[in-house]
Formats: structure tokens, C-alpha cells, sequence
């Protein structure tokens, strides 16, 4: 396939310079009132201040980190400080291994908020969700506390226990989980047949080799289909999002021309414009789209790309609604930055910032037998009911069929339900020969 060329990340340089000058004659000149390093006086003086007279002796280090922290912290969510240790573990993380319940979290109106758990970690086993609140992780409240110092607190030795206490529509008070931290492998791409010609695609986040493994499990599928496929569902529920270069190589698989996502900023290095090329494009198959409210960032991304285009059809409920783009920043010392430098649009124009990607068919995820009531009998399943001779013959051509946990998820069934009547559809338009 054509290769797209990197993310270019620009590195930025911060200089703080000192705020006023001694003079021989016992005057000092500050730095002009318009400029912003005359409110760096302050701050220097409260650390001056601090360092002299506080009633226990701190670090050096440890006031600038928290001083710097503090800072992030008046931006938005997304934006935040990363010293040495988590910087390392954020390199890690992109790479799809690290240490702890396997939950991508966020800060929404002032609260440490799930944005989804991410799928087959000891998050996901236990029961959380996307939306959950996270009051409490062991005896810290939440709220005294920054989003970066939380997942230092989710993180831990494989094998300790955490309890987080959580809140959600549901709960009439906040409720307790204690949850096993686990080495957290993440295979972001997971695919199967799941009936003849009908293949599906668990994208769980967006990480260094997301593209490369999904070109595999296409060509996987349709080496399993006979060379090719009627339909795909590209299930990226609870996707938390990662890496936008990778967003843009996913979504090229199935665009072969046209905008795929643009960015704006403060910076010109923040306005990029990224297109769809026609090498390696996927054969022009249906493809059901399955978002909720735990699709976020890079997920949000492909869906918006292949909704306005029309290559595919969005099935589920509303998406998370991060439109913001973060640089990752290294600094001199092995610390960084992960910063906000620029909001995506999609190629409509569309920004989804707080206010997420509308489904083209809304379907609430409840199991089939809510939805249809419970299982039905026919007449195979009554006691003594006559044998058809033919019976043993009415399905031999059959390869897949839908598992029962597959069946048990109603939003996978509905999409499912959606390709094979179009591939229904198709076939009776055909002239007769």
C-alpha cells in the first residue's frame, strides 16, 4: 500500500527569561507592563519565598513540576505534564503494553471521567464503562487531584490490587470495584468471518502498527471468504482513540480519494490536510461502522471521514466528542508535554469538540432477547415433530455461522441484519438472464 508520509511533530523550545536587571545604583528596571515576563517576577519570588521559609525543606524539582503542573492544569483536560517516569510510560503506551486496569480516562466537567475501557483488560472484566465517574482510587479523592497523578495512582506492580470507586446514572451512591492490575498487552486489531462473506473488525485503539495489522486481517478475511467479501463491520466501540497518523492510514484503506481530515491552530505547523489515496483502497464492499459514546479521538476520526464520504454507515449512539488534537512535547530532562495545539475537522467541515458523531441509525445496545422478547419456538423444537428428510442437506453449504455471544449483541446483529439486506437487495436488482 502507499505510504503516507509521518505526522510531522514539531518540537518547541520554551525560554524563560529572568525579569528585571540590578543596576549599580541600587535600581532595578522590570521588563515592560505588556510583557508576560513581568508576571514571572511573581513567581519567582513566591519560589524564592517558599524554598526560605516553608516549614519543611523541598526540592527544587519538585516545586518546578508542581508549578508546571499547575499551569496544564488550567487548560483544557487533554493537556498535561509529564515527568520523566510518565513521559516513559506514555512512549510505552503507544507501543501497546503497559502496566495496570487498561482504562483511557479523561476529566469531563471536573470530573475523572472513563472514556471506555479498553476491551479484555481487568477494566473490562469486572464491569466498568464508559461514562463511569471515578470518585475515588483507594483513599485519594479524585477531585484533589490531577488527571496525570490519577493514572499514576491506576497504575502499579502486576498482580497489586487498586479499588476505585465509582458513580453512575445507575448506582443510587458510588460503589466500589477492586480490580487486579494486569500487564496490559493491547491487540488493537482483533478479526473474524462472521457468517459466508461477512467479515467484522474489532479496532480497539489506535497504535504504532494499527495500520500494518489491519491490511493483514483484510487480506486474513478474504482469503477466508473465497477472495473476496459481501460486507465488514468495523466495530471501534469503546475505542478510545491514540495516534492521528494511524487514524488517517486506517481510514485511507477504504477512501481512494478526497480529504480524509484537516487541523487548525495558532501555529501554521498545527494546519494540516490530510487525503485519501488509490493505492491499496478496499474493494468497494458495504461497511457498518459500530460507534458509542466510548469512540473517541482517532476513532472519531475514521468514522467522520468514511460518514461524510459515504463509504460507510454509522450504527450505534453518539461518540465521545474529543475534536482536539495533542502534541507530544519532549523536554531537556526525559519530561514532557502533551498538549493541545490544534482541533480536527472532518471533511464536511464539521467539528465534533463536546458534541460527538451522530449515528446515521440509532441503536441502544440491549441483548436480542430484551429486544425481541425472548427466544421463539418453531416446530423442529417441539417433542415428536415429523423429520424433514431435506434437513440434513438445507445448510451443508454454510462455512460460519454467528456465535452466541455474537448473537447476544444486539447492535453487531442489527449491522449484520443491515449488510446481508443489502447484499439482498443488490441481487434482486440484477436483471433475470
Amino acid at each position: 500500500m502507499h505510504r503516507k508520509n509521518g505526522l510531522l511533530v514539531t518540537l518547541i523550545c520554551l525560554v524563560v527569561l529572568a525579569g528585571w536587571i540590578s543596576f549599580a545604583g541600587g535600581q532595578t528596571r522590570t521588563a515592560r507592563s505588556d510583557s508576560p515576563y513581568e508576571e514571572m517576577k511573581i513567581f519567582t519570588d513566591v519560589l524564592s519565598i517558599v524554598r526560605e521559609s516553608y516549614v519543611e525543606e523541598v526540592g527544587l524539582p519538585e516545586l518546578i513540576y508542581g508549578a508546571i503542573d499547575g499551569m496544564l492544569a488550567t487548560l483544557d483536560p487533554h493537556s498535561s505534564f509529564m515527568d520523566p517516569e510518565m513521559y516513559s510510560e506514555m512512549k510505552t503506551d503507544t507501543k501497546g503494553e503497559f502496566g495496570g486496569l487498561g482504562i483511557e480516562i479523561s476529566i469531563r466537567d471536573g470530573i475523572l471521567t472513563i472514556i471506555a475501557p479498553i476491551e479484555d483488560t481487568p477494566a473490562d472484566r469486572v464491569g466498568l464503562a464508559a461514562g463511569d465517574q471515578i470518585v475515588r482510587i483507594d483513599d485519594q479523592l479524585t477531585k484533589e487531584i490531577g488527571i496525570m497523578e490519577a493514572v499514576k495512582l491506576l497504575r502499579g506492580p502486576k498482580g497489586s490490587q487498586v479499588t476505585v470507586t465509582i458513580m453512575r446514572d445507575s448506582f443510587d451512591r458510588p460503589q466500589p470495584f477492586t480490580i487486579e492490575r494486569e500487564l496490559i498487552k493491547i491487540e488493537s486489531v482483533k478479526a473474524r468471518t462472521l457468517e459466508d462473506g461477512y467479515g467484522y473488525i474489532r479496532l480497539s485503539q489506535f497504535q504504532e502498527n494499527t495500520d500494518d495489522d489491519l491490511g493483514s486481517a483484510l487480506e486474513h478475511l478474504r482469503k477466508e471468504n473465497g477472495g473476496q467479501l459481501k460486507g465488514l463491520i468495523l466495530d471501534m466501540r469503546n475505542n478510545p482513540g491514540g495516534l492521528l497518523e494511524q487514524a488517517v492510514r486506517v481510514s485511507d484503506h477504504f477512501l481512494d480519494k478526497g480529504l480524509i481530515v484537516y487541523t487548525e491552530g495558532r501555529e501554521a505547523a498545527s494546519e494540516m490536510k490530510f487525503e485519501a489515496h488509490r493505492d491499496g483502497t478496499e474493494p468497494d464492499y458495504p461497511v457498518v461502522i459500530l460507534i458509542n459514546s466510548g469512540s473517541a479521538s482517532a476513532a472519531e476520526i475514521v468514522a467522520g471521514a468514511l460518514k461524510d464520504h459515504r463509504r460507510a454507515i454509522l450504527l450505534g449512539t453518539r461518540s465521545f466528542g474529543k475534536g482536539s488534537v495533542q502534541t507530544i512535547i519532549p523536554l531537556e530532562d526525559g519530561s514532557g508535554l502533551r498538549l493541545t495545539t490544534a482541533r480536527y475537522f472532518t471533511p464536511s467541515g464539521t467539528s465534533i469538540q463536546a458534541l460527538g458523531i451522530e449515528p446515521d441509525i440509532l441503536v441502544n445496545q440491549v441483548t436480542v432477547e430484551e429486544k425481541e422478547g425472548g427466544a421463539h419456538l418453531r416446530e423442529k423444537d417441539l417433542e415428536n415433530h415429523f423429520d424433514n428428510g431435506d434437513l440434513d442437506h438445507a445448510d451443508s453449504s454454510v462455512k460460519f455461522r454467528l456465535g452466541k455471544k455474537d448473537r447476544d449483541d444486539y447492535q453487531l446483529v442489527r449491522a449484520l441484519d443491515l449488510l446481508k439486506g443489502w447484499d439482498l437487495f443488490q441481487s434482486i436488482q440484477k436483471p433475470a438472464a
